[in-house]
């Protein structure tokens, strides 16, 4: 009996099993096959490497004599490889097994079915089914572990203990070697594969993400990673609404109409075990949610369907949920811009959205989206931000947006969109973000600790300093009398220079900032703790003599711009000093970088500095 087995055949072992059952067998193996077998354990995958051992298995019967095996037909073509999924390497074996007038043996119910309209004869077999319904490392959980960590050449450890007091810690004292992390990485995947209670959520060579149940696993292999290993990560709690501070008002506040909101907190605060109890909350209160994760992760009723980003692109999915028009959509993981900017249009499409982000500080999570999303638009985008900090509610701001001369400015013409976000409980405004002097300023309302000047009288200071700095020779020292009232202190050779003509020049400072600015020479500032008021010292206080040292930088000039990168703070507004003296504030942009366009006072400012080589830092704003 000729015999030619495609390659799910091969792969689960059935043609050695037919040998050994003592069947007298020729079988002619499709190069096809060996060449589909290759490549899949050139990615990685162990059906590859299970089928080439099936063929290993083969040449040591065929050497004992128990079996005759002869490789035929031909290699696939790149084109057909590729196209593998839509049957052309299928077709290959179907030939092969018509000219050599063999049966078919497969274990594909589709390539069965096809052989057999052909008029081939063909054997079925049940695929066989590989892993369990349990997952072997089940074993290293226990109530109180989140996540277990194995590496080849390493310790198991796991993360455990309650929320917000996890402990990293060894778990076992054998190391474990290179054949153990296969078996278990193998028999994850598998029974991922094979159980209706898991799937593969990412399988890439070197990378496989795997959820079954609760346990979302990563397991990375070489050439990926330099050994193999396995991340598996399980909630420990699962919340209700109930169980969080203000949980009344949060659930009259989802449910007056549809919300933007955002969760954050650091990494393993609770954010997303918190979005889960308000998923589920909604659906209980008879609104349609649904969630777009990647991976899904969030341990959810089943009455909530959970969308990963369709063909890797979150987008097409928010495309595909404004069909089917969620009246909530939970978003895990908003971190890059394309993730804001998705979340904005779906929240603008009239969806209620609820994001989770990564922040240290409750103000943070909203200003990911300065530079974003159009500043006008961030209030009808985020209206609520929720701050998770140890698995409890710590903060709830309510984000709106006024028009109104920011807090601490007085002139009726500075009157600008503000955005105002206050605290939910007291409804005490806390921050006010607007545009000042064409940049985005995040302005903390009422004494900063250990010093009576408030963010708006300290930026109020530095935007002074700013336009006189522009016009000055020499030094320059600000100091703010009240909201209307300020004394700049310049040099005696540049007081006429800064007046002006008339005190034109100084009226019109004065007019674009709105306040009264009296102008006076050093040595009329009175002395400040035995110190004379113009020796050194810095900038109204914001000198090189702060315990802040910033980040040290070297703008690059080009023929248009002096550009400063800062890769890591996109979005932050921040400080620009040289040795130690303010010269401007900025928004980082969305490409990492700070653009002043050249001929500017602020540009001209810069390019002296680097030209006197003073020392350029940038400070958190």
């Amino acid at each position: 009996m000729k015999t030619v087995p495609d390659t799910s055949a091969v792969i689960d072992g059935r043609v050695s099993e037919r040998v050994e059952s003592d069947e007298e067998i020729e079988v002619l193996v499709p190069e096809a096959v060996v060449g589909e077998l290759e490549s899949q354990a050139n990615d990685g995958l162990d059906t590859g490497w299970a089928g080439l051992e099936e063929l290993q298995r083969l040449a040591e019967l065929a050497d004992d004599g128990a079996v005759s095996v002869r490789y035929v037909g031909r290699r696939t073509k790149p084109s057909e490889a590729t196209g593998a999924h839509e049957g052309d390497i299928d077709a290959l074996i179907r030939e092969v097994a018509e000219e050599e007038d063999a049966t078919l043996l497969t274990s594909d119910v589709v390539q069965s079915e096809v052989a057999t309209a052909k008029g081939i004869d063909v054997e079925y077999v049940e695929p066989r089914v590989r892993g369990s319904d349990e997952l072997v490392i089940e074993e290293f959980f226990d109530d109180q572990t989140m996540s277990v960590h194995l590496k080849t050449g390493t310790k198991p450890k796991a993360k455990r203990g309650a929320i917000g007091e996890m402990h990293y810690q060894t778990i076992r004292d054998a190391v474990t070697d290179e054949a153990q992390m296969k078996e278990w990485a193998d028999d994850i995947e598998e029974t991922a594969r094979t159980s209706s209670e898991g799937f593969l959520e990412l399988s890439e060579p070197g990378m496989s993400i795997v959820q079954f149940r609760d346990y979302r696993i990563a397991v990375a292999r070489p050439p990926f990673a330099d050994g193999i290993e396995i991340t598996a990560v399980r909630p420990i709690v699962k919340t209700d609404l109930d169980d969080y501070e203000f949980a009344e008002e949060l659930r009259d506040r989802l449910q007056e109409r549809q919300r933007g909101v955002l969760i954050s907190g650091s990494p393993g605060a609770g954010k997303s075990t918190f979005a889960q109890a308000v998923a589920e909350f909604l659906t209980d209160a008879d609104y349609a949610v649904k969630t777009m994760e990647k991976p899904r992760d969030l341990q959810v009723d089943d009455d909530i369907t959970q969308y990963t980003a369709l063909g890797g692109d979150m987008e097409k999915t928010a495309d595909s949920l404004l069909l089917v028009r969620p009246d909530y959509t939970i978003y895990d993981e908003v971190r890059k811009t394309k993730d804001f900017g998705v979340f904005a249009d779906m929240r603008l499409a009239g969806v209620g959205m609820v994001g989770v982000v990564h922040a240290t500080r409750a103000i943070d999570a909203l200003q990911r989206l300065v530079g974003r999303v159009e500043l006008g638009m961030i209030p009808q985008v985020v209206d609520t931000v929720v701050y998770i900090e140890d698995g409890r509610v710590d903060t709830v701001y309510d984000v709106k947006t006024e028009v109104k001369v920011p807090e601490g400015l007085t002139a009726e013409d500075l009157a600008r969109p503000v955005i105002q976000v206050a605290d939910f409980e007291t409804g005490k405004p806390e921050y006010e973000i607007y545009t000042f002097n064409r940049q985005v300023i995040t302005v903390p309302l009422g004494d900063g600790e250990g010093s009576s000047e408030t963010g708006v009288d300290r930026l109020a200071r530095q935007e002074i300093e700013r336009e006189i700095r522009s016009i000055a020779r020499g030094h320059v020292e600000v100091e703010l009398k009240n909201q209307n009232e300020a004394v700049v202190y310049v040099e005696e050779d540049d007081i006429s220079y800064v007046i002006g003509k008339g005190g034109g020049r100084i009226s019109d400072v004065e007019d674009r900032l709105g306040i009264d600015i009296d102008v006076r020479t050093h040595d009329e500032k009175p002395a400040q703790g035995g110190q004379h008021a113009g020796g050194g010292g810095g900038s109204g206080g914001s000198g090189g003599d702060s315990a802040d040292d910033g980040v040290v930088v070297t703008p690059e000039v080009t023929s248009r711009h002096v550009v400063i990168r800062m890769d890591e703070h996109v979005g932050e507004t921040v400080e620009v000093r040289a040795d130690g003296e303010y010269l401007f504030t900025a928004t980082v942009g969305r490409g990492g970088d700070i653009q002043v366009s050249r001929g500017s006072a602020i540009a001209d400012e810069l390019e002296q500095a680097i030209d006197r080589t003073q020392r350029i830092t940038v400070h958190p704003a």
